[in-house]
Parts: C-alpha cells; structure tokens; sequence
C-alpha cells in the first residue's frame, strides 16, 4: 500500500493488489463528501431523526468519519455498517491526514475511535452515531430491508468486475428499505442498465471534480 496526496491535499491509498486508488485522485474528501454525503445521505436524510447506513467497503474510513460528522452536525442517529475484506494496517491509517484537513472537525478523536473500533461488533462513537465492521466480501451479504442509504464505493468495475453484476446489485436492492437510496461515483451505461434491471430508478446527476456525471439509484 502507498499514500498518496490527491488535488484538494488529502490522501488516498493507491492499492497494489487491484492496481487504483481508493479515492479519486481529483480529491479525496471532495468526492467522499459531493458522492456518498450531499447526494445520498443529505438527501435521505431530510425529515428523518435514525438512518440506517451500509459502506460497500470500509476502506480509509473516511466515509464513515464523514458520516459521522454529518450525524454530529444534523443530530440525526445513524447506525453505520461496514463491509470490508482487506482492512487496512493501523500503521497506514496512523499516516492519513484526514482530521488535519477537516481542521477541528475531529475534536472528539472520531476518526481514531472509528477505526479502534472492533470488528464484528456494534460501537457507539457517538450520541448520534454508531458504527459496526465486518470483515467479509462484498459477496457474502445476506440482509433484506435493513438500511436507507448505500454508499457503493466498490473498486472500478475494470479492476472488480463481478461487483458490479446483477448478482451484487440484485443484493443491494434487496438490503434497501422502501425509497432507500444507493449513491455511486461509477456512471457507466451497463452499470445503471443493470441497476435498472434489478428494479431501480436511476439518475444521473453531477459528479465530484474531475467527473461529469455519478449515479444515483432509488429504490
């Protein structure tokens, strides 16, 4: 694994193993912030006092930190779910520069009590937000009306195709509540046809920096 710096000077993670980036190299807390937040988790969160949140993967954490604050700021209860299958070192966590960045917006240590987190158990990070991490496959989810936002920050679908096949999305469909909605950077053609071949309504809507459109999917 290597640290990167990306354009607005946060790091992302270049994986040696799939040959990407964890974030996009345009900005890392620009995109986490513009994909998974202002377009999935602002969206469903209007009018809502509990959400229920599932990470397709946990990766940097930086989702989930961003989450968190958000809960903090709107006082709005979210119960987080983490999925990842190759969770990163603490030495490599220790390096990234996040809560630097977000200057004082980590006054309560968020980011480190997220990732001191244990695995396969429920942590309670704050009055407003709560997080558990499972390390597994994306492919071993098994849940059915769970959760109200998905943020599916899979690796590109050139890097791990069988992720974004109507098999995974068939899964996150079938996780989501009734209007629950799943956010993704990834704007292919087949990736939304294939989202709409499982039942959602697709739309495409303004990217982070450095992409035209992302996708939006409803269920």
């Amino acid at each position: 694994m290597q640290i990167i710096d990306t354009e607005d000077g946060s790091h992302s993670i270049l994986s040696e193993k799939f040959g990407v980036t964890y974030h996009s190299k345009h900005g890392a807390i620009q995109e986490s912030m513009h994909v998974f937040i202002e377009a999935g988790l602002r969206v469903r969160m209007r009018e809502a006092q509990a959400l229920a949140v599932l990470g397709i993967g946990f990766g940097t954490g930086l989702n989930a930190f961003l989450t968190c604050l958000e809960a903090d700021k709107q006082q709005v209860k979210i119960d987080y779910t983490a999925v990842e299958a190759y969770p990163l070192s603490t030495e490599i966590i220790h390096q990234l520069n996040y809560t630097a960045k977000l200057k004082g917006a980590d006054r309560d240590n968020f980011f480190d009590k997220i990732h001191h987190a244990d695995w396969e158990n429920r942590a309670a990070i704050h009055p407003y937000f709560s997080i558990e991490k499972n390390k597994m496959r994306f492919e071993e989810i098994d849940v059915k009306n769970a959760f109200d936002v998905v943020f599916f920050d899979a690796f590109a679908p050139n890097s791990q195709p069988e992720l974004w096949e109507t098999p995974m999305f068939q899964k996150m469909y079938d996780a989501l509540r009734l209007d629950g909605i799943l956010t993704t950077y990834c704007a292919k053609g087949v990736v939304k046809r294939t989202l709409k071949s499982v039942g959602f309504q697709i739309e495409s809507i303004p990217g982070p920096p450095g992409k035209r459109e992302m996708t939006r999917a409803t269920r």
